[in-house]
Parts: structure tokens; C-alpha cells; sequence
């Protein structure tokens, strides 16, 4: 008799004589998988319903099962296959895995349901070996239940017993969620949703969309003279996202964004940066996750007031090594969209809304561009990548004209529309996008929305015309009540450095410019003057001494804020040689920014009311803040 034993590894068949024992039959199945152990579960429906008990008694035959039948195996443990990385198995999963014969798994039938049971609790196994962010990591060991107290009226029992109205609630309860103003459910509620809530039992994949034709079919010729129903991309309908990978972008502190906000105060520019922090817990959402954004890295660009454009950045690489260093990563991008209304009220035209757009067509494009760049790793993903956690926040004016924050992503049926070349922008209308029609180099598959018609009918269209409304996915952008700060904020004395690839007369990142920001600043002070991402940066890239391989000292220094370091570094070789030329520079009277000045003309000299800063007498604005004389 030959059976096929379905898995979430994939099918496998095995062979059975006649008269062959159901314990016979796990050890097929173990050996047709190539298992360590015994700690699964054979069922004869999906639904993990009719399980088939082993026994050394229990002929096969008496199951009344017939050639060819299809029978599915349920992994009890989190690292049942030896070719995956598991995560931590629940206990009761780790007491089934010490069983070591298929005669046990009789003895141990009421032991399997509070197995399954654990099974909510324990890490899936990555189907590809991709290892997961630790935040999601953490996430997977909680139950993600939301807790309710007794409730006085409704409640008949106890203190310590429970009912259908103080029982806890699933992390993506819809009333929960609804009466919290929560709009979407986070990622990892979804995932336990698909796992062990209402579709509990099947067996759960997160297959990525894809609008490409598959390669390798041989039934006709190439597209564009031949496509068949099996290589050919299915139709798309797009739906609202009901989840969203990052619940919240919280920037750590004020600081951290009027600082980037400098450039469009000073030229009228608009500007974009890339922000670098972490991925953490977010308490206020069941298993949210929320981006802390702790330094925005400014890459090389061109803007005016009205447009940017980003171009090579040759040390993308070096952001990446450096941020890593420091325990932070890419997390988002930011970018402004500023008008000024009234400048003696500091306030800004309100541009984007419901009446207009949110994000625009082109902006929704490079959204789904930076998204498909960082991908998020997840173990239900068969590739091991599914959606991606990059968020982006713009900075425009709100409906009372301040400058005000707002977060998004667009949804993964968008990056997958981008990453396949479907989707572009219209020319004239920023709040549409196109989708492109089938040509000769490349087959679109039909994109269709639906929506309401006058009637309150719902009808579907065609996306072409798109509104970009389908795509979007609100996340909230905020400050928290209480700043946090991975890099201190300079002492008053001491003006920010300058931030790298601003080509503004004296915010250029350069050696004078170093110099002047470390002037006067004691051993002791030094660890709080370099913990700045820009400074390091400069550090890292500065041609007058390559200090490059030296730094992961004071990187480390820096990331744990460690004075012993950060005076090993201070008084090694290659600082006290910067130390010299800085010295150097001072003494040679250049002019620049901490230059020394003679006895004659630090008489005369005036300090900077701002950063008291003590300049040269013919100086009618600071050369470290660049504010004028008062």
C-alpha cells in the first residue's frame, strides 16, 4: 500500500506491506523525512481531525485507509526538522521530543492536545533558515493575549475562575482593536491569526505575489508568442492591507528632527534622509512592533522647492557598517514636503489631505523601491522574506499650517507591483498610478480595485487609473513625552557638527570644521562630543588621517557609552596624532574655525551670545553657529 504524508516540509510517499502495524507506519515516516525524533502527529483530515494513534497492535488495514490515500503530519516541536533552524520549543513540546519510540505516542495521547496547545506559544520553524529580527523573536515567545478584568456586572464566578466576559482576548480581537482606534492589527497578531486562530489547523504560508511570468515552461514558445494557464501570472484584486509590519516610528527625541529640519529652514529646500535606529516592542499594540529612530543619515542629493533627487551614494555601505557597529539599522526614510505660509508665525501651507493626497504616485513608487530593499525576514515565507518593516514618514504642514509628521507604508501587493515593473505614475494627477499593459518584452497581468458606485453597489475596476489610496497603510510618527537619546545632545558651548552631504558655507563636513567642534574639549568630555553619528561618520571617511580601522574601539565606546574606552582611544597613536594637526591648524592662524588668535586680537575678539564661541573682532557672524553678531 503506498500513502502520501503531506508536511509543511513538502510530501513525501511511503510504502507499506500488508498487515503492517500504524507503528510501522511512523517509522516510515520518520525515515522518509529523515526525522531525529518522534515528535509529531499523523492525521487523516486537514483539520487535524481522526488522528492515527501509533500502536505495535493497530494494523493499518483496520483504518480502512486505501491506495494513494493522503495523510498529514503535524510537527509537535519547533526544531522537529533537522534541515531548519528552530526556535525554542515549548516544555511540553521538549518532553514529546525525549520519546524515542513510535510505542509511546500511544501512551501519551491526553499529553498531544496540551503539545498542540503549545504550539501557540512556540517559534515555527523557518522554512528557508532565514533567521528572524530579534524583536520578532521576542514576540514569538509571547502569547500575545489581551487580558481582561472581572467584570462586576456580567461575571457569576469567582476571584480566581473565568468566563466568556473576563477571559482573555486573541491579539486580533476586532472589537479590541476597533474600540482602541487601533486601524490595523500588527504583523504578528496576523501571523498568530493564520496559525492558531480561526484558520487553526491549515497549514499556514505567506506566498509573496508575483505578476512575472513563471521561467522554465516548455509547452510553447517564449512571451511574446506563447503563454500558457501554468507560467501565466494570476489576475490581481487589491485589498486594504488589514495589518501592518511597524505599528509606530517614534523619533527619540525633538532634537533629532528640528536638526534635519535645519536645511529646509536655511535654504527653502526640501531635503531626505534615511533613519537609522531600531526595531523594538511596541506596548500600545497587541505584538506591535514600533521603529525608534535614533540618527538620520542625509545621503547625496539635489533639491530645490518643489522637487529631489537622489544621487550615488559611493559610502552606502560604510552607513551600513557603521550603523551596525552602533546596534542600529535602517528603519525608514524621511522627507519633507514644506511651503512656508507666513514666516514671522512660522507656519506652513497645508498640502496633503484627503481633498488632495497623502502620498504621491512617485512617492508610493520609491516607497515600494526602499521596501523591496529591506525585505523582513519570516519563518511562514517559503522564500523566508515576507513584506518589509522600512517605513516612510513625510513632514508637511497639517490643517492648523504647523509642520507636522505622518507615517506609512505602502502594502506588500504595491512592492510586489513595483519590484515587477507594473506599476508607474501617472503624469498630471499625483494621487493616481498607472498600471502598464501588456507588450512584447513583458506580460501585465489585469490589476482590478473595487469600490463603491453611486448606488452603494460594489463594483470592480480596472487600475488604470489607480488610486493610490489602495496601497497606503497609516503609521503613526511621533516623539515620545520623555526624549531618549542614544547620542547626547551637545553642551550648550558647543554647536552641532556639521551634517554630511549639506554643500552650505559652513555646514560643510571638513577637517576645519572638526577641529572647531573639538576645541576646548577636555579628555574627559570627548566621549560625549564623538557620540554623534555625523561626527563618526566624518571619523570614518576624514582623507587627512584614515583613522577608518581604528574605530571599532570607540565605536564600542560609543554604542555603551564607556568612558575607559574612550580614554584607551583618546590617547592611542592615531587620535593623538589628530590631535596634533589640529594643534597644528590652530597655530598657523588660518583664519578658520578655532584658530588661535594673538594677545592684540583676542582683545578685541566678541563671544557668540549663542554658543559662546569667542570670534575675531571683523567677524559680523559666529564661525561656528553662523548667527549674527548682537
Amino acid at each position: 500500500m503506498l500513502l502520501r504524508i503531506q508536511s509543511p516540509e513538502g510530501t513525501k510517499r511511503v510504502e507499506l506491506r500488508s498487515g503492517a502495524t500504524t507503528s510501522r507506519l511512523f517509522e516510515k515516516v520518520k525515515e522518509a523525512f529523515e526525522l531525529d525524533s518522534y515528535a509529531f502527529a499523523i492525521y487523516r483530515s486537514r483539520g487535524q481531525k481522526d488522528e492515527i494513534l501509533s500502536s505495535k497492535s493497530k494494523k493499518v488495514e483496520s483504518l480502512r485507509l486505501q491506495h494513494g490515500d493522503m495523510l498529514y503530519m503535524v510537527p509537535l516541536s519547533g526544531d522537529l526538522f533537522p534541515s531548519t533552524s528552530a526556535a525554542p520549543a515549548a516544555a511540553g513540546a521538549e518532553a514529546m521530543e525525549t520519546q524515542s519510540e513510535p510505542e509511546s505516542r500511544a501512551s501519551s495521547a491526553a499529553g498531544t492536545a496540551s503539545v498542540r496547545e503549545s504550539r501557540s506559544q512556540t517559534a515555527l520553524v523557518s522554512r528557508s533558515g532565514v533567521e528572524e529580527d530579534l524583536v520578532d523573536q521576542l514576540l514569538w515567545k509571547e502569547d500575545g493575549k489581551i487580558p481582561r478584568k472581572r467584570d462586576e456586572r456580567l461575571c457569576r464566578h469567582g476571584a480566581n475562575g473565568r468566563c466568556i466576559h473576563c477571559s482573555p482576548l486573541e491579539p486580533y480581537d476586532p472589537t479590541y482593536l476597533k474600540e482602541n482606534n487601533i486601524k490595523h492589527m500588527s504583523f504578528q497578531s496576523y501571523l498568530r491569526k493564520l496559525t492558531h486562530g480561526v484558520d487553526k489547523g491549515k497549514f499556514a504560508a505567506l506566498e509573496d505575489l508575483s505578476c512575472k511570468i513563471k521561467p522554465g515552461c516548455t509547452d510553447h514558445p517564449p512571451w511574446p508568442k506563447g503563454i500558457c494557464s501554468k507560467c501565466q501570472p494570476s489576475a490581481v484584486t487589491l485589498n486594504r492591507q488589514p495589518y501592518r509590519h511597524v505599528d509606530n516610528v517614534m523619533f527619540e527625541n525633538p532634537a533629532l528632527v528640528e536638526r534635519f529640519l535645519n536645511y529646509w529652514r536655511g535654504t527653502g529646500h526640501q531635503r531626505l534622509g534615511l533613519l537609522l535606529g531600531r526595531h523594538e516592542v511596541h506596548k500600545d499594540v497587541p505584538l506591535g512592533v514600533k521603529a525608534t529612530v535614533a540618527a538620520i543619515y542625509e545621503p547625496p542629493q539635489e533639491s530645490s522647492k518643489d522637487h529631489i533627487r537622489l544621487l550615488d551614494d559611493p559610502r552606502s555601505a560604510l552607513v551600513d557598517e557603521l550603523a551596525a557597529a552602533l546596534g542600529l539599522s535602517r528603519v525608514g526614510w524621511i522627507f519633507t514636503d514644506l511651503i512656508a505660509d507666513d514666516v514671522a508665525r512660522g507656519t506652513v501651507k497645508h498640502l496633503r489631505g484627503m481633498e488632495t493626497w497623502f502620498l504621491s504616485a512617485q512617492e508610493c513608487m520609491l516607497a515600494g523601491q526602499l521596501q523591496a530593499r529591506h525585505p523582513n525576514p519570516c519563518r511562514l515565507a517559503p522564500s523566508g522574506y515576507y513584506g518589509s518593516k522600512f517605513a516612510t514618514v513625510v513632514v508637511s504642514g497639517d490643517r492648523e499650517n504647523q509642520v507636522h509628521m505622518e507615517g506609512y507604508q505602502v502594502s506588500d501587493q504595491a512592492v510586489a507591483l513595483v519590484r515587477d515593473g507594473c506599476y508607474v505614475p501617472t503624469k498630471d494627477a499625483p494621487e493616481l498610478a498607472w498600471i502598464r499593459e501588456s507588450s512584447n518584452k513583458q506580460y501585465v497581468p489585469d490589476v482590478f480595485y473595487k469600490e463603491k458606485d453611486k448606488y452603494g453597489n460594489e463594483v470592480t475596476k480596472l487600475a488604470r487609473p489607480l488610486p493610490i489610496a489602495y496601497l497606503l497603510v497609516d503609521v503613526p510618527a511621533s516623539t515620545p513625552r520623555e526624549p531618549l537619546y542614544t547620542f547626547p545632545v551637545p553642551a550648550p558651548p558647543r554647536a552641532p557638527f556639521p551634517v554630511e552631504n549639506r554643500l552650505l558655507d559652513g555646514q560643510v563636513q571638513d577637517f576645519s570644521a572638526l577641529s572647531a567642534y573639538l576645541h576646548r574639549v577636555t579628555e574627559d568630555e570627548f566621549l560625549a562630543a564623538v557620540s554623534d553619528f555625523h561626527v563618526l561618520y566624518y571619523l570614518a571617511t576624514m582623507d587627512t588621517v584614515h583613522i577608518k580601522d581604528v574605530l571599532p574601539p570607540l565605536l564600542s565606546a560609543v554604542r555603551q557609552q564607556d568612558q575607559l574606552l574612550a580614554h584607551e582611544f583618546y590617547h592611542s597613536t592615531e587620535w593623538q596624532t589628530v590631535l596634533q594637526l589640529m594643534d597644528a591648524a590652530g597655530a598657523a592662524g588660518a583664519g578658520g574655525p578655532g584658530a588661535q588668535m594673538s594677545p592684540v586680537a583676542a582683545a578685541d575678539a566678541w563671544a557668540c551670545q549663542h554658543c559662546t564661541f569667542l570670534n575675531r573682532a571683523e567677524n559680523g557672524t559666529c564661525e561656528i553657529c553662523q548667527l549674527p553678531k548682537m
